[in-house]
């Protein structure tokens, strides 16, 4: 009796050491990952979507420090007060930062389509915060819908989508880049191959990611001593880096959030799934967290990230705040209270005082590709390792609208290049652009490229490879039903332009793209009329699935 009750006082006076011996580990390790993924997206921003270094260094980095810092103090805290209720010296707060996933989609899928539409950065900017802005409340009002759209979803159809994004608009580009300067590119490429996938162990443990960027800067340096210019880093520009060095805080950017509403019809069809991916990322990494002896309330976490995303969209930021995987690692590691909280400070330094600004002067962006093709690899691979290998058609079929949507992005933007240039020597009159443009995109079949093809499979490509993926599933399972369901959602989000449409609406009355409203109609009553003549047994979309393994963040 004694001892229960010293046991219970014992519990509620306990006070958790805020830092370990542990905590270094873990922050070195933790500090790097996020260090390597604040690298990656100022490289996208600047060198990607070609924002401003004033509005880079001067808005968006100082919100992101600010949300990040936010997100980790809380983690921290919550950690601390887990510890303190089960009197246990042992619980690692939850890791958290940006999505690195979705840093790549916002970039990618809507940053840069609007930046090349209108020619304007800072367009580009302000759609990019109204998606985070949609995507905050869908985070937190997910923890009470989640279970359903995750019950009802299969996972090849969630996961064969994101592939799809991963596949195109995430690993191309720096493959591509990596090939056109392969004395970095490829070494740093094996660099992280040999680790990430072949268990290799570093030296002291150093993460892969730190060794490849190292190694690229001393083959990007060493070639400027016999005026190669590899990577095309020079004195000059670090000495450009210092000069801008300076001190920034977040400003507010209610303005710029709003004026980006007119990007509208963009922003929803990917801000629904993704917020959806969003839901069932963080619930898998909770659960993760909580088979390693800590657990976290679903709900609070879910409406942490979406309250700091959104604080830090009106400050400026257009990334999302995500609960990491690895919390077993870090814990393993001897990661506790204190890393995290550490982890925030060191953010806000990198991003207040502007020395990711010095880094990317002095780290060659080459020598990061190899890490943004690897996030690739492993989304797409993750689509057919953590479902049924029957359904991997299913994925297949999810895959084809971000094909399309990709190709048609190469060739607009060719053709814009191509008419541009036109201009520029004298070769085409300013009114006859739109004309040569048609021509153009008319003649393109007789070549052999369907572009009005591409055009409408690659619609809405994300919500496309999720319906399709969907019914690819079910069909597989034979269970008509379902699929007839998710083909009637297709005729639905087809008929008001969130599918195969190039805008929001509903057209002339008849849909954005009605013909395939209809077709999606039809299929949905050959499938009801399936499972109506033959039956179908019923298929639960998880039942043989194994646990979702989030992508690397």
């Amino acid at each position: 009796m004694s001892t229960s009750i010293a046991g219970t006082a014992g519990k509620s006076e306990f006070k958790p050491v805020l830092w370990t011996p542990g905590d270094w580990n873990a922050f070195f390790g933790f500090g790097t990952n996020i260090l390597v993924n604040m690298l990656v997206l100022t490289g996208l921003l600047r060198f990607v979507l070609k924002m401003p270094d004033s509005l880079v260094f001067g808005r968006i980095l100082p919100a992101l420090g600010l949300m990040m810092c936010l997100s980790t103090f809380y983690y921290a805290f919550l950690a601390y007060r887990l510890a303190q209720k089960t009197g246990r010296s042992d619980v690692c707060a939850l890791p958290s930062g940006v999505s690195v996933p979705h840093m790549f989609i916002v970039t990618f899928v809507i940053m840069l389509p609007v930046t090349i539409k209108t020619g304007d950065p800072m367009k580009g900017w302000s759609a990019g915060l109204v998606w985070v802005f949609f995507q905050s409340f869908i985070l937190m009002i997910g923890g009470f819908i989640a279970p359903f759209i995750r019950r009802i979803t299969p996972r090849a159809a969630l996961l064969g989508t994101l592939a799809g994004v991963s596949v195109t608009f995430i690993s191309m580009r720096p493959a591509l880049e990596m090939y056109m300067t392969p004395q970095i590119g490829l070494v740093c490429f094996a660099i992280i191959l040999v680790s990430w996938f072949g268990g290799v162990k570093y030296w002291k443990n150093i993460p892969a990611g730190l060794v490849a960027i190292a190694v690229g800067m001393i083959i990007a340096w060493g070639s400027n001593l016999f005026g190669l210019g590899l990577g095309g880093l020079s004195v000059k520009g670090v000495g450009d880096a210092f000069a801008s060095f300076g001190f920034s805080v977040p400003i507010p950017a209610v303005g710029q959030v709003f004026s980006g509403f007119e990007f509208l019809g963009v922003i929803l069809v990917t801000a629904i799934p993704f917020g959806i991916y969003d839901l069932v990322e963080a619930m898998d990494n909770v659960e993760s967290a909580e088979a390693a002896g800590d657990e976290y309330p679903t709900t609070r976490v879910l409406t942490a990230d979406g309250i700091v995303s959104l604080i830090g969209c009106l400050m400026g930021n257009p990334f999302i705040n995500a609960v990491y995987i690895g919390h077993p690692g870090w814990k393993a590691m001897g990661g506790r209270i204190g890393y995290s909280a550490a982890t925030g400070i060191m953010v806000v330094v990198l991003s207040w005082f502007g020395i990711i600004s010095v880094l990317l002067a002095l780290v060659p962006v080459v020598a990061i590709s190899p890490i943004l093709l690897y996030i690739g690899m492993l989304i797409g691979a993750q689509a057919f390792q953590t479902t049924p290998i029957k359904h991997a058609p299913a994925i297949v079929l999810a895959l084809t609208p971000h094909l399309a949507a990709w190709a048609k992005l190469q060739i607009d933007t060719m053709l814009g290049s191509t008419l541009n240039a036109a201009q520029a020597v004298g070769g085409l009159a300013a009114d006859k652009v739109g004309e040569v443009k048609t021509a153009a995109i008319a003649a393109l079949p007789q070549q052999g490229v369907l572009y009005h093809g591409l055009e409408v499979m690659g619609g809405g490509s994300i919500l496309a490879g999720l319906i399709l993926g969907a019914i690819g599933v079910f069909v597989i399972e034979r269970d008509f039903l379902k699929a007839s369901a998710f083909a009637l959602a297709g005729a639905v989000m087809t008929y008001f332009g969130f599918m195969h449409g190039e805008a929001v609406g509903i057209g002339g009355g008849l849909g954005v793209t009605p013909s395939v409203a209809l077709a999606y109609l039809v299929m949905a009553g050959g499938f009801y009329a399936l499972d109506k003549s033959a039956g179908s047994e019923a298929y639960s979309p998880h039942a043989d699935m194994p646990a979702v393994a989030a992508p690397a963040e």
